[in-house]
């Protein structure tokens, strides 16, 4: 039997956000001194070997709105290709960020080092990508994609040569605005919504 709700209030909605900034992201939701440093502030450290690169974007929703409260979590190697505990793995890059879209502009930024190509299972590699998880109010469940690079040669890569609908793999390419830095803009849903991965 459904109980009236005439003296209980409703409770939010059971999303990832925007309540996930107060536990992951302290500082950013106004509690700073949470933590004495908070985890995945850097996915690098000064003097990383490879390629300092700047990625930014944004999360657009379905009608085209820039979400302001979306956090993003990324995953890479090293500019060789290693992940941490790998032998030879570059101990200044722990490949792993937490960042926040800003709260005016929506607009994220990851400063890392270009990942290099990783051995993919059955042989062969996997072209240079990041690994994002992403979520935001309204967003039930964590989303998975992944960053590749327009001025990679990924024709090889084995989850690009998966999707069949080929023109939806340019959704994962970030774009080459300068020397150093890329564009990546995250769709959720119509024309150019971004592969999302079941991982």
């Amino acid at each position: 039997m459904v109980q009236k709700l005439d003296t209980l209030q409703e409770s939010p909605s059971q999303t990832a956000g925007p309540y996930v900034h107060i536990g992951c992201m302290p500082t950013h939701a106004g509690n700073a001194g949470a933590y004495e440093i908070e985890l995945g502030t850097s996915p690098i450290e000064d003097g990383a070997r490879g390629e300092v690169i700047t990625i930014r974007g944004q999360v657009f929703d379905g009608t085209g709105w820039a979400l302001r409260d979306a956090m993003i979590e990324s995953w890479q190697p090293d500019a060789a290709g290693k992940f941490p505990g790998q032998d030879g793995a570059d101990p200044r890059v722990s490949g792993f960020a937490r960042f926040a879209a800003h709260g005016e502009s929506g607009e994220y930024e990851l400063r890392t080092v270009k990942p290099g190509r990783v051995p993919a299972r059955g042989g062969g590699f996997q072209a240079p990508h990041i690994s994002l998880w992403i979520v935001a109010r309204g967003i039930n469940t964590g989303l998975q994609t992944r960053i590749y690079f327009e001025d990679e040669e990924n024709g090889d890569d084995p989850l690009l040569k998966r999707i069949e609908q080929r023109p939806r793999v340019e959704t994962l390419m970030a774009k080459k605005t300068a020397d150093g830095e890329y564009r990546f803009d995250i769709v959720l849903q119509g024309d150019k919504e971004t592969v999302f991965l079941d991982l």
